[in-house]
């Protein structure tokens, strides 16, 4: 029974892969928004109804696409980070690892950082993956020590207690600022690349390799990674 079912288990896994990839090309081809199961069913000459037993829904396979797009970004992001270098370097290493990964999979990024899914809302089981990266960089300014950010501002009491909040939450070793500062470049790395991928610099910083190196020593900086 156990063999039976063991091999049940992988043929079960390896269509639940080719799904996956059918429905990685159509997200390339029409976009996020246009995902249907019906349409991987027949793309991959399966029932309508033997799909479902896969994905109850179109939003379950969503889910399974960016819990999968998540961790193979947070995958790109740590395997760049080496330990031993130094805070800021492992900074710019990481930077330069999404950076990367979102160019050589522009469709999965956009399906993370690019426009809503009319009528999907994200679940919580994609929180933890989601958060891989800016966790790793959270490790990278704990292993700096004390940090020494090139323009320390006060919090005003309503963005301290939010920081307090994601510590809590968390269970970060950072200070309020820290948090603040690590959240504002976290956010502007994303952004830049968005800014590359979907062609905005075009005209002004293209390609955008110079400015993206730039940028992201002026975060380190902005940091406190001298």
């Amino acid at each position: 029974m156990t063999a039976i079912r063991t091999a049940r288990e992988r043929a079960r896994a390896e269509l639940t892969h080719e799904i996956k990839q059918e429905a990685r090309r159509q997200l390339a081809e029409a976009g996020s928004a246009q995902l249907s199961l019906r349409a991987v069913a027949r793309a991959l000459g399966m029932a309508s109804s033997a799909i479902y037993r896969y994905f109850p829904s179109r939003d379950d396979l969503l889910t399974a696409l960016i819990i999968d797009a998540y961790n193979a970004l947070g995958d790109a992001a740590e395997n760049a980070d080496p330990p031993q270098a130094a805070p800021r370097e492992r900074w710019l290493l990481v930077c330069a690892a999404v950076r990367d990964w979102a160019k050589a999979h522009p469709h999965e990024y956009a399906l993370l950082y690019g426009s809503p899914v009319p009528g999907y809302r994200a679940p919580a089981e994609t929180l933890d993956p989601g958060t891989r990266v800016v966790r790793r960089c959270a490790e990278i300014l704990l292993a700096a020590g004390p940090l020494h950010p090139a323009s320390p501002t006060p919090l005003d009491p309503a963005l301290e207690t939010q920081m307090n909040t994601v510590i809590a939450g968390t269970g970060v070793a950072l200070a309020p600022a820290d948090v603040a500062r690590l959240l504002i470049a976290w956010s502007q790395l994303f952004g830049l690349i968005t800014f590359e991928l979907f062609g905005q610099f075009t005209g002004s910083a293209d390609p955008a390799t110079p400015l993206f190196h730039h940028a992201t020593a002026q975060m380190a900086t902005t940091l406190g990674l001298r």
